[in-house]
């Protein structure tokens, strides 16, 4: 695969805005000259190697964050966004969103905001039975949708949050601790713990101060659902701090924006960044052994895996999915090229799906997105008895992945050809190119079609050039 050019202006004017230097000045410590410099800052040349090594020598600038981050997400979000039949007829090539992008990205993001606004007033109009008689039917995202996209645009890391449970986690000398020191932490504010065979997994008395935790859920979880109590208890103040700086347009959205922040506490804490990261390198991100390790579950290691993005002590990008048996996905979270779709389902082509059908079991798959990025990808089902005979079963598959660059760093690599054959992946078929797939849903929306009525192939129709 050829090399790609490093566009980055935004980057560029963003660390140089942070640092309250003039373009002159700028120039001056990367040593290259102003026009240069204006130049690369507006992508009319991308970053050369040398500037590169400057930034990170000048200014410790870690270079993934050139690399992979919110333009690529935001191409990525803006493409399904055109995929909508409203746009069929202006659809704009992927060069110029990828310019709009990296040089425009607080118009790009105005876009987004305006197409889902538009969304949300047709589904309203068709179901009347709701939109009639409302009153507060401004245009806003739904609190769910805002609160998805804050994690998603943040790169999925919180960084006061992510320390602050560092710290926490080490103050107790050792994972196998951590519980008791969650519940030391819970008893010194006069909170008494119970266990019940209640079905709520977790529920806080305020006026009894008493935490009652189900016997009826897995251990890894019970510790979850402590350390989630503990970081709403103590850690209130840094997460409303949070809240303050995201500016959440409802109440609603900042209400399940603030248990998104304390459940991110619950899993750094469980999986503090330095020892999990070590662990991971150790054991070259065998899922089982650091669940062993951290007396963790499965999904929480995969999860905390593609959340590892500190500044300057980045892990390995993964993407992280987690979808249901009809294919929707309930989590996402992508530190690599491959962004999924923000509606509908995930491509069928992808290992996740099969994963209902072998239960305890990883599947590892060599896949190929159209664009030419290739990626060792594992998926496995995480069901979730109930604990009684009557509780119904949650049924998830999740999905982790790497570009293939990364996978001899990781175990489920072992016996695989990396140069063999990887099977073609796409995103969502509005936006994806590939003529010949036999799961193809819809047609592509770049593209014009043929259609021979005295002839069948794989699909209806031909996909012209």
């Amino acid at each position: 695969m050829p090399t790609q050019k490093l566009y980055a202006g935004a980057k560029l004017r963003e660390m140089r805005a942070r640092l309250s230097l003039t373009q002159k000045s700028f120039a001056d410590k990367l040593g290259v000259s102003l026009p240069y410099l204006n130049q690369m800052e507006n992508n009319h040349r991308p970053v050369s190697a040398a500037v590169v090594l400057a930034l990170a020598q000048e200014f410790g600038l870690d270079v993934t964050e050139l690399t992979v981050g919110e333009s690529e997400r935001l191409v990525s979000d803006m493409r399904e966004a055109l995929a909508d039949p409203v746009f069929a007829a202006t659809s704009p090539p992927l060069a110029d969103l990828r310019l709009a992008a990296s040089n425009a990205p607080a118009l790009a993001r105005a876009f987004l905001d305006l197409h889902r606004a538009y969304r949300q007033t047709h589904e309203r109009l068709a179901s009347l039975d709701e939109a009639l008689g409302r009153e507060d039917a401004a245009l806003r995202p739904s609190p769910w949708e805002e609160v998805r996209d804050f994690f998603h645009y943040c790169d999925n890391y919180i960084d006061a949050v992510d320390r602050a449970a560092e710290h926490f986690a080490t103050a107790a000398g050792g994972q196998a601790d951590i519980a008791r020191t969650a519940t030391a932490a819970l008893e010194r504010r006069g909170i008494s713990i119970a266990y019940s065979d209640r079905a709520d997994v977790r529920h806080y008395n305020p006026a009894t101060h008493q935490l009652t935790l189900s016997n009826r859920t897995a251990t890894p979880t019970q510790r979850f659902q402590l350390l989630l109590q503990v970081a709403l208890l103590t850690q209130n103040d840094l997460i409303e701090a949070t809240l303050d700086l995201a500016r959440f347009a409802t109440p609603e959205a900042r209400d399940i924006a603030k248990i998104g922040l304390a459940n991110y506490f619950a899993g750094a804490a469980l999986l503090p960044y330095r020892a999990f990261q070590a662990a991971a390198l150790e054991t070259r991100h065998d899922l089982e052994r650091l669940a062993d390790l951290f007396g963790a579950s499965i999904e929480q290691v995969a999860h905390r895996l593609s959340t590892l993005q500190r500044p300057g002590a980045k892990g390995i990008p993964f993407f992280f999915v987690r979808v249901d048996q009809a294919g929707t996905i309930t989590k996402r979270h992508s530190a690599t090229r491959l962004q999924f779709a923000r509606f509908g389902g995930a491509c069928p082509l992808w290992n996740v799906h099969r994963a209902f059908e072998t239960p305890g079991h990883f599947l590892r798959q060599l896949a190929e997105t159209p664009d030419g990025v290739r990626y060792l990808c594992l998926a496995r089902d995480i069901s979730k008895p109930g604990g009684a005979f009557l509780a119904p079963v949650r049924r998830y598959a999740i999905g982790l992945g790497c570009e293939i660059t990364h996978a001899a760093s990781l175990v489920y690599s072992d016996g695989l050809d990396l140069k063999g054959r990887f099977e073609p992946i796409g995103i969502s078929c509005r936006i994806c190119e590939r003529r010949d797939c036999h799961q193809r849903s819809v047609p592509p929306l770049e593209r014009r079609l043929k259609v021979d009525p005295d002839k069948r192939g794989l699909l209806p129709y031909d996909i012209a050039d």
